[in-house]
């Protein structure tokens, strides 16, 4: 059993257009340009029942709930959540940011670059305490996540909220620590999609959590007419597409390929065409591909729109070996290698594939390679792979370890998109992570569910 949660940042307000700093102070509503992408949000999600539906008591989202509301068949009353609320930022609410950036000029820097140190002097009735707005938040998270889950097993359910309390429902929810908390974008209207599994009861070992929690997609804006989020303010790195290679038969069978270097089907193609129009106007300066058939294939029809770009590949990005589990099915697994096939599931930092390599050595081939293209390229690329490498490089992103393999989904096909707005050495952004609505409509992911 799981529970399915869209999460929802409020449509554009009057306080995002004049750049100021809203916190919980409730005086910014929706601008018409935040009305119209909370309809827009409502007829993407028309499709889908919810179970129940939560908001933000602060008036900017509370209207993108009501907006949303109008638009489903049927839904369940909105309950409004004081957990839901926005960061608190006393000190600096209502101010212009170009303000805050020149009176708090340590602080802003702070509030950047290691924002789970940031905090503000304020008085209360007990005397001058230190207020740190980050960790308080992600406390508010996990609390919120403690009053939902229980009672919405199994069933689908919308939050409409704020980019601060959003970045945090994310990074509780996979186990993203605070430091990390300006890594993750969150745009007005976009959408993220966390599935929370039920905690398997016969596998007691360390590590299962990992698998709990699965970001199937994060940010989505191609249904308010936003195809890849604008870079942030002074960016100065590399932008990186992350691309996973089309379906192959064995993807669609459900059969393990490893590093058996299979092609891609007639859909896999297709795929790759669909990522290829959709990326068609994106002005590309690089782009790099395992050297194996599926995503070599995958790069080349993108590359199709983009003559002038040279494909170089990399052996580092190749799909994980599974050893003697290539070519078989999971029941196959199962039978041939008892027990190992859970273990993978419920704990996969924990498996040496039979005379095939572990997630550590997955993971540093794969960051050895991220490393080397972001410190060789500047602009935009592509960097085209497999699952596994995909998903070490999403978890190594926010300091994850393979504990978290399963935390990060990667349909064929889909675009994933990562900054760098301080270069290689600065702390990355993931502004969007598996758009797939250009194979197919919907916001939900529908490619293969096969295997690696």
């Amino acid at each position: 059993m799981s529970t399915r949660v869209i999460l929802v940042r409020h449509g554009q307000s009057t306080y995002n257009i004049e750049r100021r700093i809203q916190g919980r102070l409730d005086l910014s509503v929706l601008t018409e340009i935040g009305i119209n992408t909370a309809i827009q949000v409502g007829v993407a999600l028309k499709s889908l029942k919810f179970d129940a539906i939560y908001t933000s008591p602060l008036k900017r989202a509370k209207q993108t709930a009501e907006y949303i509301y109008s638009c489903l068949d049927s839904p369940p009353p909105v309950q409004a959540r004081e957990k839901l609320k926005e960061v608190d930022l006393p000190l600096w609410e209502g101010m212009l940011r170009e303000e805050v950036k020149e009176k708090f000029q340590a602080d802003y820097r702070l509030w950047n670059q290691r924002p789970q140190e940031f905090y503000m002097e304020i008085s209360t009735p007990e005397g001058q305490i230190k207020h740190y707005p980050i960790l308080s938040l992600f406390n508010q998270a996990r609390q919120f996540w403690d009053e939902i889950l229980s009672d919405n097993i199994n069933k689908n359910v919308l939050v409409v909220a704020h980019n601060g309390i959003n970045r945090c429902l994310i990074a509780t929810a996979l186990g993203i620590k605070p430091s990390f908390y300006q890594s993750i974008q969150q745009s007005n209207c976009g959408i993220t999609i966390l599935n929370f599994s039920a905690p398997d009861p016969d596998f007691s070992e360390e590590g299962k959590s990992g698998g709990a929690v699965q970001l199937e997609s994060m940010n989505l804006t191609t249904h308010v007419g936003e195809k890849l989020p604008k870079p942030r303010d002074q960016h100065q790195g590399p932008r990186l597409l992350l691309v996973r290679h089309g379906e192959t038969d064995w993807n669609r069978d459900g059969k393990f390929q490893g590093q058996i270097d299979v092609p891609l089907n007639d859909n896999g193609r297709a795929q790759a065409s669909q990522a290829a129009e959709f990326l068609k106007d994106v002005h590309l300066d690089f782009a790099f591909s395992s050297s194996m058939l599926r995503p070599k294939e995958t790069a080349e029809i993108i590359l199709q729109h983009h003559p002038n770009i040279e494909l170089q590949l990399d052996r580092d990005l190749w799909e994980i070996s599974h050893g003697l589990w290539e070519g078989k099915f999971e029941s196959e697994i199962e039978s041939d290698f008892p027990g190992l096939w859970q273990q993978w599931k419920n704990s996969p930092a924990t498996v040496q594939m039979p005379e095939g390599e572990n997630l550590q050595q997955v993971w540093g081939r794969a960051i050895a390679a991220w490393q080397r293209i972001i410190r060789s390229v500047s602009g935009t690329g592509i960097v085209v792979a497999h699952d596994a490498i995909n998903k070490a490089i999403l978890c190594n992103l926010f300091g994850l370890t393979p504990e978290h393999f399963w935390n990060f989904k990667q349909g064929n096909g889909a675009v994933t998109v990562i900054d760098y707005p301080q270069g290689p050495d600065g702390l990355p952004v993931l502004e969007v992570m598996n758009i797939t609505s250009h194979l197919s409509a919907g916001i939900l992911d529908q490619t293969a569910a096969g295997a690696l």
